[in-house]
């Protein structure tokens, strides 16, 4: 029997899966950061522009199941506009909430994944694991590949 907090989870994951929050076109360059995941054949090209040490913006454009799609569109929603060290503390929530095992989290680490919280129960499915880090990868990779660009400006 699937709970109330699971319904309202699966019923998350599933309007992001959908809205795709920040998904529009993205032209590689040599800034962005193409992800694949050979498991499953999720895919994703990331482009970020950064405003000194603020993430000013973020485009994506991914195809793939559902848990890859909802976790890009959540991650959009929760780093847009931060700080790079909020997205690197966010990043950091967010990798020890996939490889939690089912231990139980901080209160502070599920509140400030918002809406991310949701994939939580995706340890349990260890390939599904990779589909939820998808996005994270792409944007560590495009935001590495961005400073490296400055610095040499």
């Amino acid at each position: 029997m699937v709970s109330a907090l699971d319904q309202l989870y699966q019923q998350v994951i599933m309007d992001h899966a959908a809205e795709k929050h920040g998904s529009s076109p993205v032209t590689p360059s040599d800034t962005s950061s193409y992800q694949v995941n050979p498991t499953c054949g999720d895919e994703v090209t990331l482009a970020v522009t950064l405003e000194g040490d603020t993430l000013a913006d973020l485009a994506w454009q991914g195809q793939g199941c559902s848990i890859s799609q909802a976790s890009l569109s959540m991650m959009n929603d929760l780093v847009a506009g931060k700080s790079l060290a909020e997205v690197e503390q966010l990043w950091n929530d967010f990798d020890q909430m996939m490889h939690s095992r089912g231990l139980e989290l901080p209160d502070e680490v599920l509140d400030s994944l918002e809406d991310a919280a949701s994939l939580q129960g995706t340890y349990k499915f260890p390939n599904r694991v990779k589909c939820a880090l998808l996005g994270w990868m792409a944007l560590r990779e495009s935001i590495a590949k961005t400073q490296a660009r400055q610095e040499h400006e």
